[in-house]
């Protein structure tokens, strides 16, 4: 069981610092090769304060993040429908002690937050929700996963409705794989299972040997992509990383895949919490270290970066592994047409780049980033090890950068200014060349004249 393992972590770490240079060269030569990394590697990496090994591990994972992932970068948003929950998470506004006016989204308020975010261009959701069974069941999520793929727009719809919620029985998860969720989401929040308990202080959220084994429901479920993370601040960050890693060596060896994405998600101030309370807060420059040391010991496993963070650290970690982030997003259950009305928030937790979705894809495409709404892997049943198959032998790029292309030029059509248009349309015409199958080259160009002339749109490779 990965529990067994998480359990031998500190002595890993210590022994860890027996590393000497030559052993960390070695390690970072293996990286280099784009080959991932143990754990014990992992582990010697992280308590290594080098500067030259820091300053290596950093630019390995610029070059991996280059020649894996090249200049996309996937955008998605939060959609919160429920904030009913009997747990009582010390870190969370959610938490069930804290008294506010709690919601749930009925169909009709769940259709209008998706006109909002269609409307801001959105394609892809990362569904969210508290625990609470009486007023947030797995048919009310199975419901609004309907609902979403239902509602068409003028411009297309929501192409793919990832869902991130409680830890739950395989015969649930059964019912979101037929549901044709595309990621199941879930944090353990903290693998170190004595800070797990003080900062879950009751509810079913407790059992932290239940939530640890949810991924395995999932996968016998036949839910083959899964998306873990922790909250850093809540434990050593160094343990948490390990056992994060642990766990994919799991995943892996039972199930032959692990984790499809890996969130890195820090702690931030939310109602009805002090971050006093919480001594493990990890600082800017561990945070990066965390993240290049994720990004090189998975290469190929995507990295999801909310709008916890700034913009600034933002875009220090686009450079160093990052692969989606989330734009215009609220975290607040009925938010975005709250946003709208200009109504008080109550969010899960505060959000700290505010900017409107275009402002941020905008940006993108200043610093030479492809914003991609590309859900096509979903949709192809390019899932689980198909997928990792594909991205391991190389050919990844042949899908992705195309169909990145094609979703910006749809996006640009549909929802930019002209001189977003223009943006967009340099930026495209750079890209372009970069497709080596000169058939999928060819087709991207014919597809795009396409999309720019309004005669077809959602093509994909």
């Amino acid at each position: 069981m990965v529990k067994q393992n998480i359990q031998k972590i500190d002595g890993l770490l210590e022994e860890a610092k027996d590393a000497d240079d030559n052993a960390i060269g070695k390690i970072l030569d293996k990286a280099e090769g784009f080959e991932g990394l143990n754990h014990r590697e992992i582990a010697a990496l992280l308590v290594n304060e080098n500067p030259l090994h820091r300053s290596r591990i950093f630019e390995i994972a610029g070059k991996i993040k280059q020649n894996i992932y090249g200049s996309r970068i996937v955008i998605f948003a939060p959609l919160y429908v429920s904030n009913y929950c009997v747990n009582r998470c010390a870190y969370c506004s959610f938490n069930c002690v804290h008294e506010f006016n709690r919601s749930r989204l009925t169909m009709e308020e769940l259709r209008e937050e998706v006109k909002i975010l269609e409307k801001m261009g959105h394609k892809r959701l990362a569904l969210e929700a508290g625990e609470n069974d009486a007023q947030c069941s797995i048919d009310y999520i199975t419901d609004c996963i309907k609902t979403i793929y239902e509602m068409k727009f003028e411009n297309g719809e929501i192409r793919r409705v990832n869902v991130n919620i409680a830890a739950t029985t395989t015969e649930n998860y059964r019912k979101l794989k037929e549901a044709e969720i595309g990621t199941y989401i879930l944090f353990q929040e903290t693998y170190n299972e004595n800070a797990y308990n003080l900062y879950h202080k009751a509810g079913p959220k407790k059992d932290f040997d239940y939530h640890i084994s949810a991924f395995d429901r999932a996968m016998e479920a036949g839910i083959d992509d899964v998306g873990g993370g922790v909250l850093f601040g809540l434990a050593d960050p160094y343990f948490d990383v390990l056992g994060l890693m642990l766990h994919n060596e799991y995943l892996e060896e039972k199930y032959n895949v692990g984790f499809h994405t890996i969130s890195v998600p820090r702690l931030c101030p939310a109602a009805g919490m002090s971050m006093s309370d919480f001594p493990n807060q990890v600082d800017d420059d561990k945070f990066e270290k965390i993240v290049a040391i994720i990004r090189i010991a998975v290469p190929f496993t995507g990295m999801i970066l909310s709008t916890r963070e700034n913009y600034l650290m933002r875009k220090k970690l686009l450079k160093l592994g990052v692969s989606q982030i989330s734009a215009g997003s609220s975290t607040e259950v009925g938010g975005y047409a709250k946003k709208e009305r200009r109504e008080a928030l109550n969010p899960q937790f505060l959000v700290n780049d505010e900017r409107s979705a275009v402002s941020i894809l905008s940006e993108l495409m200043d610093d030479a980033y492809i914003p991609s709404f590309c859900t096509a892997c979903y949709r192809s049943g390019r899932t689980g090890d198909r997928f990792m198959s594909l991205a391991k032998n190389g050919q990844i790029g042949n899908v992705c950068l195309p169909n990145a292309l094609m979703t910006l030029c749809e996006y640009a059509k549909d929802y930019g200014d002209d001189v977003f248009q223009d943006k967009a349309a340099a930026l495209i015409s750079a890209e372009i060349p970069k497709i080596a199958n000169d058939l999928i080259r060819k087709k991207t160009i014919e597809n795009i004249e396409k999309i720019r002339y309004g005669k077809g749109r959602d093509f994909f490779v």
